[in-house]
């Protein structure tokens, strides 16, 4: 059998977005969560009239954007929200210059002041103790930078689910491209083991302020957090 036009030629692309907005109406409507089952291809391609060519490529695009999921030779599925999608278009404006380190450290800082507040007043104590192992953690494994990093990094991110807000723990685990890519500049720019231990300490301070619920402690110990490390990286000529 001799397959049609837009079997063999790449789909057009207003044919593709038809068909994603066509899907994302589909969602919307039927009310859909993270988890359940889409249409086939083939059902949405006699619902919207199109090939099966066009509907592969709207869900090739859709999976990208993390809004689908297709793994295993399961029907596609709605996916849940994905740091890594915000993560990548921050990785790739800094390298365009159009983002600069600094303006993203100036946005961590005013976000997490906020996130760490809601987590000091909304965390399980399970999470208080995830918070506060991690923190453990970087003293721990103090003389091994990557995995202090990893702690940090898992920190941040364990205060974001804290805070219940998935909105600010979307916005927080989207920054750890750009955290491992400064990281260690900031760590060595730090002249002595007391400065690195400071910054441990820090965070150990952080996680007891959320522990306690004390939450305007919590938030004070995050701003001077966030003024230590901006200053590291200017010391280190990041701006």
């Amino acid at each position: 059998m001799v397959a049609g036009p837009l079997e063999t030629e790449a789909p057009e692309v207003g044919l593709v977005d038809r068909v994603i907005a066509a899907v994302k109406d589909h969602i919307r409507s039927n009310g859909l969560a993270p988890g359940d089952v889409l249409p086939s291809e083939s059902a949405l391609a006699l619902q919207i009239g199109v090939s099966r060519a066009v509907v592969r490529e709207a869900f090739r695009s859709m999976v990208a954007l993390r809004l689908i999921d297709i793994g295993n030779g399961r029907r596609a599925r709605v996916s849940k929200i994905d740091p890594s999608v915000l993560a990548s278009m921050l990785d790739h404006a800094v390298h365009t210059d159009q983002i600069t380190i600094q303006q993203i450290y100036d946005t961590r800082r005013t976000i997490e002041l906020r996130t760490v507040t809601l987590a000091a007043m909304r965390r399980s104590d399970r999470e208080a103790a995830e918070i506060a192992a991690l923190a453990a953690g970087m003293r721990r494994d103090f003389f091994e930078a990557e995995a202090v990093m990893e702690h940090d990094i898992a920190f941040h991110e364990a205060i974001g689910r804290a805070s219940r807000n998935p909105m600010l723990n979307l916005i927080v685990g989207s920054f750890h491209v750009v955290t491992r890519q400064t990281w260690g500049i900031g760590w060595k720019s730090r002249t002595s083991d007391g400065q690195r231990m400071a910054s441990v300490e820090c965070h150990e301070a952080i996680a007891r302020a959320i522990t306690a619920r004390d939450h305007e402690a919590a938030q004070a110990l995050m701003a001077e957090h966030f003024d230590l490390s901006v200053k590291a990286l200017l010391a280190a000529g990041i701006n």
